[in-house]
């Protein structure tokens, strides 16, 4: 069995930062891509970003530039780094782990961005 946390959610002010970590762990024979989803409200998950084991990285355009995502294999650990972050990027944040030939989502974390 495979668990997968977020934290780091929070409340910020429009163009503050916060800093996203998602650990995997359990049985994990090896670990291909890791990455970030949010959900807003009303709205359909979406991609934010995702990285392979290998460090190849994918933002959506919406997040370019403001956004980096990076991991820490050792520690089967991801982290979302969210500079200048605006109203629009409120959202339930969920980190998903390609492991095992399976996805693996955690509960996710809340973001609110303050206007």
């Amino acid at each position: 069995q495979v668990q997968v946390v977020e934290s780091g959610g929070g409340l910020v002010q429009d163009g503050g930062s916060l800093r996203l970590s998602c650990v995997a762990s359990g049985n994990l024979v090896s670990i291909q891509n890791m990455g970030w989803y949010r959900q807003a409200p009303g709205k359909q998950r979406e991609l934010v970003a995702t990285i392979t084991r290998g460090g190849s990285t994918h933002y959506v355009d919406s997040v370019k530039g403001r956004f980096t995502i990076s991991t820490n294999n050792a520690k089967n650990t991801v982290y979302l780094q969210m500079n200048r972050l605006n109203p629009e990027d409120t959202a339930v944040y969920y980190c998903k782990v390609d492991a095992n030939g399976t996805n693996y989502w955690g509960k996710g974390t809340l973001v609110t961005v303050l206007a």
